[in-house]
């Protein structure tokens, strides 16, 4: 079993916590949570990657156990600057992008500013999406008064409710108490400013597109098609901006598969990452 050590990291001025299986290694797969979510929800998947490849799992910034001040910008391009404090702190050469939810924007949004550091993109439940709705928990959210009236009576029974809806393999009690226990005030009001400050999204994904397209990075798209917040037909769309990404589809799994199938999601990512790890395995022996 990898031994994983938590720390504690100051970046910017905002105290972040951070799983990590150390190692030498200038190179590392990266893990970035989503809303809502901490880097706990990758320990079974990182303790797999530990073997061949120093894994690291923040808490971002108004999420998990990290510090949730009022002053940090809450907005994609305030993430990717966090993300980007992280990597230069932990002197990380080369970046295996592991992403889920709105860890996908956030991540995506600094690989395009710093893509001599990516190394290869795995996107779960997420990618450049193009043409996107919103979901009607988002539609809740971003609207004044209402998002703060839904939050403020938002309990840990609706709270798993909500969570429940559109994951038919059902999501594990201690997964959604450890979520709900960290939504406290300042993670709700850290959301409503996160989705508010998210406006055009075409806009977004027409910006992004260009730069990641050119980085013809490996990709492994992994989507939950019970997901009632973002549809799977995004997931084909990824190979106009990322042509040469593998595609693997659970049919009956909702919004985190790494949850509720992480055997099937492990099969997938493991193997994968494996086979890009080896590519850069000189740029890992330089110190």
């Amino acid at each position: 079993m990898v031994a994983i050590t938590r720390y504690q990291m100051e970046l910017g001025g905002v105290r972040t916590p951070v799983l990590d299986t150390g190692g030498s290694a200038c190179d590392a797969v990266l893990f970035m949570h989503g809303n809502p979510g901490c880097g706990c929800d990758w320990v079974p998947l990182m303790e797999q990657i530990g073997p061949f490849c120093r894994a690291i799992a923040p808490d971002m910034p108004g999420f998990g156990r990290a510090e949730k001040p009022a002053g940090f910008n809450y907005t994609i391009d305030g993430y990717a600057d966090h993300i980007a404090l992280l990597v230069d702190a932990l002197s990380l050469r080369g970046v295996h992008l592991v992403v889920h939810d709105f860890g996908g924007p956030w991540a995506l949004a600094w690989a395009a500013a710093n893509p001599g550091l990516v190394r290869s993109l795995t996107m779960i439940n997420i990618g450049v999406l193009k043409g996107y709705r919103w979901h009607y928990l988002a539609r809740i959210w971003r609207t004044p008064v209402v998002g703060e009236i839904f939050q403020a009576i938002t309990s840990r029974f609706a709270f798993r409710v909500i969570l429940n809806y559109g994951n038919p393999r059902g999501l594990p009690r201690e997964f959604v108490n450890r979520m709900y226990d960290n939504y406290d005030q300042a993670t709700r009001s850290a959301v409503l400013q996160l989705y508010r400050a998210t406006n055009d999204l075409d806009a977004d994904a027409d910006a992004l597109s260009e730069t990641l397209r050119s980085l013809d990075l490996d990709t492994l798209v992994v989507w939950g098609k019970a997901d009632p917040y973002l549809p799977h037909r995004f997931a084909e769309d990824q190979r106009d901006v990322f042509p040469r990404a593998q595609i693997f589809y659970l049919e009956d799994s909702g919004h985190w598969p790494f949850i509720d199938n992480p055997k099937a999601v492990t099969a997938a990512i493991i193997p994968f990452l494996q086979e890009c790890v080896a590519k850069h395995i000189p740029s890992n022996r330089v110190h």
